[in-house]
């Protein structure tokens, strides 16, 4: 799961830079509020990487997710690419616990398959 979500996470950090940019263009907030704003979501993207496996990582994700969709009150297209990357986002969720479930059963069944055999696991 670490891998998918990771990855979803890296590719939010960079359309979180890129609305950023646009937001600058399109809006009539300072540019220092705008790149505080992008600045923690782009921060937050990267530290949820390395905190995924730890309790709370996966629902602090889904509030990034909602911080995302709600960014498109400032940059309306990120209505879109919010909703894009939510969907991402539980793909990477739920297909990732099944792969990391395969893994464990498969590994499981090595070491069952080692023992039968007479080696040591």
């Amino acid at each position: 799961m670490r891998t998918l979500c990771a990855s979803t996470l890296i590719g939010e950090f960079f359309v979180i830079g890129f609305a950023g940019l646009v937001a600058t263009q399109m809006t009539g907030l300072s540019e220092v509020t705008i790149w505080t704003v992008s600045g923690i979501g782009m921060l937050l993207s990267l530290l949820l990487c390395g905190m995924l496996t730890r309790p709370g990582g996966v629902q602090l994700g889904w509030a990034l997710q909602a911080a995302l969709i709600a960014a498109g009150f400032v940059v309306p297209t990120m209505f879109f690419l919010g909703a894009v990357f939510a969907a991402l986002w539980w793909a990477s969720v739920h297909f990732g616990r099944k792969i990391d479930e395969a893994k464990a059963r498969w590994a499981a069944q090595s070491e069952a398959a080692g023992e039968a055999a007479g080696r040591p696991a």
